[in-house]
């Protein structure tokens, strides 16, 4: 069972008295009987998908010759951590039922099937036929290239590495490393429904580098390198770029319309979203058709799986599905600049009409949605403070005068009270959680008890 950023199984095959072009024949015979699916093919080399099964999530076979050996690579085109031996399966089932077949052929035969390769070739493609094949995810060469910008990976590391060095400095500032207190988390830009639409819009983006513990912080810039690798080399540096920061804010604003008192942070709600971009390229022409199934296989049970752990208490499932509806929206409005890769202006449209369509988005909802919550709390502080007047007669010392004790209860006391009624009572007319309405019940209750006792109080020392 391999176990690793990306599981995979590595073998080699010794293909002595084979030509290159007989062996990628043979092999092709091989993978139409394991009834795989050939993505890229030259005479140095090819890539094909396994068939999504439940013993198979569709792994990526590659198989590359070097002089005559030919190395063969299964290796998991999903997210997962472990494959369960799958790859090593694959890899054994390639060399067992080629070594059946290879003998099976005659030189006429081969060259019959070579010429019939050579033939289905695109002529402007006949330089595929001299290259080796080279997968995305071949970019991680070992734990630090994971942070280190390249071609093609430029942007994703960098993302990491500002979500690591914000998380570093919150640990250093003093924030718990494992479970952060609520506080600590608003202190540092958390999205929080009564602060942000209280003037602190920008806490739409801040949320997004702001994590909920080391685990919180692992597990999402694990996602985030995955579909950076599978992404980033689709889009490119300026729409990758700006998909991420659109996706983190328009699932922030989800969060904010479905939410009243959850505190919400972390990158998932933008990965989300780049999930979705991704979602959004698989069902057009731009990525290989063999890779696709394999591809939307492992992308469609990454996504299920963690919307269905999701709706756990504690998590911020409606950032989730903002960031993915979103993220598919975009992917179809980059579509065209995809597809028209020799023009710029097509590309600088599709950024210029997700920028400005999440801007008006964040101006609108920020302006319109009721913060009924902000000005709840403001009256409760009112509250807290009217609470401390009545009570003052507590604090009267013990020599002071019945006269001057009744005036303090009738006169501060029970009108005081009575404010506190008042108050608690207008504020039924908010828009407010089920759970506050509760608990202004029972302030409701604690005022009239309150008022109650005074009158009592009031009416002892007058007998």
């Amino acid at each position: 069972m391999a176990i690793g950023l990306t599981p995979k199984q590595e073998d080699t095959l010794d293909i002595t008295g084979l030509t290159h072009e007989e062996f990628i024949a043979i092999a092709l015979d091989v993978v139409k009987q394991l009834e795989w699916k050939v993505g890229y093919m030259s005479f140095k080399g090819f890539i094909a998908y396994t068939k999504f099964s439940m013993s198979s999530f569709g792994e990526e076979l590659k198989v590359t010759l070097n002089n005559q050996v030919a190395n063969i690579k299964s290796q998991c085109t999903g997210s997962e951590l472990m494959d369960w031996g799958r790859n090593k399966r694959n890899v054994e089932r390639f060399i067992s039922t080629f070594n059946e077949l290879k003998g099976s052929f005659s030189k006429e035969q081969l060259e019959e099937k070579i010429t019939e390769m050579k033939q289905q070739l695109v002529p402007d493609q006949e330089d595929l036929l001299n290259q080796t094949p080279l997968t995305t995810k071949e970019k991680i060469g070992g734990f630090f290239s994971i942070f280190k910008p390249t071609e093609g990976y430029y942007i994703t590391p960098i993302l990491i590495n500002l979500n690591i060095l914000v998380f570093i400095a919150m640990v250093v500032s003093g924030v718990s490393i494992m479970s952060p207190e609520s506080e600590q988390l608003l202190n540092w830009g958390a999205n929080f429904k009564p602060v942000t639409l209280n003037g602190q819009w920008w806490r739409l983006l801040s949320c997004c580098f702001i994590h909920i513990g080391a685990l919180h912080l692992l597990m999402n810039m694990y996602a985030l390198m995955y579909i950076g690798l599978l992404l980033e080399p689709l889009l490119g540096k300026a729409r990758f770029f700006s998909a991420y920061i659109v996706t983190g804010i328009a699932a922030s604003l989800t969060s904010l319309l479905w939410n009243d008192l959850t505190i919400s942070a972390g990158a998932s709600g933008a990965i989300f979203g780049m999930y979705g971009v991704f979602l959004a390229m698989l069902t057009t022409n731009h990525i290989e058709k063999s890779a696709r199934q394999s591809l939307l296989a492992s992308i469609g049970i990454f996504i299920v799986y963690n919307l269905m752990s999701g709706m756990k208490a504690g998590i911020d499932n409606a950032a989730h599905i903002g960031g993915l509806v979103s993220g598919v929206a975009i992917g179809y409005i980059f579509y065209p600049s995809l597809k028209e890769t020799e023009s710029k202006k097509y590309q600088y449209l599709g950024i210029g009409f997700i920028t400005v369509a999440i801007i008006v988005a964040t101006v609108y909802i920020c302006s319109t949605t009721s913060n009924d919550i902000a000005t709840y709390d403001e009256k409760i502080k009112d509250f807290s403070a009217m609470e401390s007047k009545a009570l003052e007669v507590y604090h009267l010392p013990e020599n002071t005068p019945n006269e001057k004790v009744l005036d303090v209860i009738n006169n501060q006391g029970i009108k005081t009270w009575e404010q506190c009624l008042t108050l608690i009572t207008d504020l039924e007319k908010l828009d407010l959680p089920l759970n506050i309405q509760n608990r202004n019940e029972v302030l409701k209750h604690y005022c009239h008890l309150r008022i109650d006792c005074y009158k009592m109080i009031s009416k002892a020392i007058s007998e």
